[in-house]
């Protein structure tokens, strides 16, 4: 697998993401989150081989999540529901993603991503 950078390009995180990604020398394939939102598929490949909460994939300072009162609606909803809600708009998921061939990052902290290129 390729690596694979799925941001937002009018994201100020995803932008100095991508500019790290670039600095560094890593090759990947660039992805837009919005005009090519992950499926319901994906998402339940990737939140596995995360290891992660499907709550960590939710973008919870966007204005999609607070419209949707998504607060206090996800500890009622399962898992299945959860994956296909965040499958139905990319503005949902939190930004930017990473996803390596054995690695998957979710958001940008440049300490965690250093890990990258530390292989």
């Amino acid at each position: 697998m390729e690596n694979l950078f799925i941001q937002y390009p009018k994201c100020s995180t995803c932008q100095k993401a991508k500019k790290w990604l670039e600095e560094n020398k890593m090759e990947f394939t660039e992805r837009n989150i919005v005009t090519e939102t992950p499926t319901f598929e994906e998402l339940t490949e990737w939140i596995e081989k995360s290891g992660q909460e499907i709550k960590k994939w939710f973008n919870t300072s966007g204005l999609k999540y607070k419209a949707l009162n998504l607060k206090d609606k996800l500890s009622t909803m399962t898992d299945t529901e959860k994956i296909k809600l965040l499958a139905t708009d990319g503005m949902l998921i939190k930004r930017p993603l990473f996803l390596s061939e054995d690695k998957i990052y979710i958001g940008f902290k440049e300490e965690v991503w250093k890990t990258i290129i530390e292989k």
